[in-house]
């Protein structure tokens, strides 16, 4: 009965200690935004960021052009790190993936929805300085843009010129809206 019991209790310490290693956060060790990166500080797209990535938050953009969704992702283990440091660790990634709208009236009032990708902005977090002579790399971010019909290509050319401007309002926090990202507050 003992070694029954002793066994029983054994199991149980592994169950446990198993779950709770697979909840356990990520360290910053585990930020490898520099893996979607070419040695010439071309920055990738992220795949299947939409299951891999926790969604930060998201706004929406009133536009007479066209209202826009933008839902913005971050590598895993981000939001918990800006939390306990009130900054992005270097490596972070944020992906934000901007949608067209479609609206109908409903039950609860004039709803409003994503509709189809139109581009994907894509940033990492750049303490040291990785590629200080490269036009994408500045203000501490490494930026890239990918349009709906190129999914694949990234066609920004100088931050400064094809990124930053919209930026410019969040200077005072590292170039991103995060007020926006209640995650990053929340405890």
């Amino acid at each position: 009965m003992m070694d029954f019991r002793l066994a029983m209790v054994s199991l149980m310490f592994v169950a446990l200690t198993t779950a709770h290693s697979q909840t356990e956060p990520q360290s910053k060790s585990t930020f490898n935004g520099f893996d979607l990166v070419d040695k010439a500080g071309n920055i990738g797209k992220p795949k299947d960021f939409r299951d891999r990535y926790p969604t930060l938050g998201s706004y929406m953009v009133l536009d007479p052009k066209g209202n826009q969704m933008h839902i913005t992702y971050s590598s895993p283990g981000a939001a918990e790190y800006y939390r306990k440091n009130g900054k992005f660790a270097d490596g972070t990634v944020l992906v934000k993936e901007v949608f067209g709208t479609e609206h109908a009236q409903m039950t609860t009032g004039d709803a409003n929805w994503a509709s189809g990708t139109k581009v994907w902005f894509v940033m990492v977090k750049d303490e040291k300085g990785h590629f200080p002579g490269n036009p994408l790399w500045g203000n501490g971010w490494g930026w890239a843009l990918y349009k709906s019909d190129a999914p694949d290509k990234q066609v920004a050319t100088d931050f400064k010129k094809d990124c930053l401007g919209c930026h410019i309002p969040a200077k005072g926090t590292d170039w991103i809206y995060v007020q926006g990202y209640p995650v990053l507050g929340a405890k």
